[in-house]
């Protein structure tokens, strides 16, 4: 497996795979050629889809910036190897093609060339949790302590800033109020939600204020803000509103914070591997199904759990998202994605609470549940895999039909 850095990218949303990726794509190929003169983009499937919700055109074109940039929408094609496919062209100025780069947007920001296989065993020699889970059982190693043995005491200084970068995404959502862009005429909520909560005492709900963080984190994503992915820019306020709320329960000094990250970190590297944190490739249960386990099983551990409650509580995380669609309503990152970070939040701290009083025995493995995601995944029809083409996205236009 790779380094956990890959699943915690920092960057600006609305969305890792249709706004983060292909703006790292378009800065890599437009630094290859600096030659070029204009540059021509073909967005293929899922990001051409809805690859105007998300700001992917916007994107590019700031990544490659003050040069012209065509777009080619190509939707009813489905490359064979991802459904997120991107053809860059550099042109000279007679237009002539002067180089060329298929490339695909896999998740989280991540990327891969045509031909390419995906990256293996390059820092970690495991690559399932039950083989991680016997290593530290017979070293006596925590989980957090295992991704240091891999990845050296450098990845501490990485994940404080991950840690710093989530803390900032909350405060600047809390804050802020208006409507999100897009034309849905979305309203934050965030804000009002944590000021309710506030007159209340802050017992509104047994959570505090953690729907609050949750909503906070999403909405700054939505407005293409400075964020963590968790694993992806669409489920990124899922962890940072658990670990913020395990704050304000608990006194929590910041070594133990960014061990929780280590831990998540690993949860989401052994997702991404075995099957995929990809909307476009297995629908939302790869997004907030993975950030629900990477939370859950981090909350489990800052509770004090066991090596087999912390598996057990992502195990549930992953599992109680099976067959969630993606959906999305015109192709942004709002609806029904906002209100899902919060929900998966309140459910991963549900699910570590419900592993921290049981023993940690249970049926279905974390690598059993992460093996049936992938297959439902690719079971889904394609309408349900970020395309905008089934479900909410077509059952609700706004504004509403009178």
């Amino acid at each position: 497996m790779q380094s956990i850095r890959e699943i915690f990218r920092i960057g600006h949303g609305p969305s890792s795979s249709h706004t983060m990726g292909p703006r790292f794509a378009a800065e890599r190929f437009g630094s290859a050629h600096p030659d070029g003169a204009a540059f021509r983009v073909t967005l293929y499937g899922s990001l051409a889809a809805t690859g105007r919700g998300h700001m992917t055109d916007h994107a590019i074109r700031e990544a490659l910036s003050p040069l012209p940039v065509e777009f080619v929408w190509k939707p009813e094609i489905v490359l064979p190897f991802h459904p997120n496919g991107m053809d860059f062209e550099a042109l000279d100025a007679a237009g002539a093609l002067l180089a060329s780069w298929r490339v695909y947007s896999v998740g989280g920001g991540a990327l891969l060339s045509e031909g390419e296989a995906p990256p293996r065993g390059d820092v970690y020699p495991h690559n399932t949790f039950t083989e991680i889970l016997h290593y530290c059982t017979e070293t006596g190693k925590s989980f957090w302590e295992y991704v240091e043995e891999c990845e050296g005491e450098s990845i501490w200084e990485y994940l404080a800033e991950v840690n710093r970068v989530m803390h900032a995404a909350i405060d600047r959502g809390l804050q802020a109020e208006g409507v999100l862009p897009g034309g849905l005429g979305l309203a934050r909520r965030a804000w009002n939600l944590y000021r309710k909560i506030r007159l209340n005492g802050g017992a509104v709900a047994r959570e505090g204020f953690l729907p609050a963080y949750a909503l906070a984190v999403a909405e700054e994503n939505a407005t293409s803000a400075l964020i963590v992915t968790a694993p992806t820019c669409g489920s990124c306020g899922v962890l940072p509103a658990v670990l913020h709320h395990i704050e304000d329960t608990v006194e929590t000094p910041e070594p133990v914070i960014l061990r929780g990250l280590a831990t998540a970190g690993l949860i989401g590297n052994l997702i991404k591997r075995n099957a995929s944190i990809s909307g476009a490739e297995v629908g939302c249960q790869g997004e907030i199904g993975s950030a629900c386990a990477m939370a859950a099983g981090t909350a489990a551990q800052m509770m004090g759990g066991s090596l087999r409650q912390i598996e057990y509580a992502a195990e549930m995380g992953m599992e109680h998202h099976l067959g969630l669609t993606c959906d999305p309503v015109d192709g942004l990152v709002q609806i029904p994605c906002i209100e899902r970070n919060a929900f998966a939040a309140m459910r991963a701290l549900d699910c570590a609470t419900f592993a921290s009083y049981s023993d940690g025995s249970h049926r279905v493995s974390f690598d059993d549940v992460v093996q049936v995601m992938g297959q439902t995944g690719r079971d889904l029809p394609k309408v349900y895999r970020e395309t905008a083409a089934g479900g909410l996205a077509i059952h609700y236009r706004f504004p509403p039909k009178r």
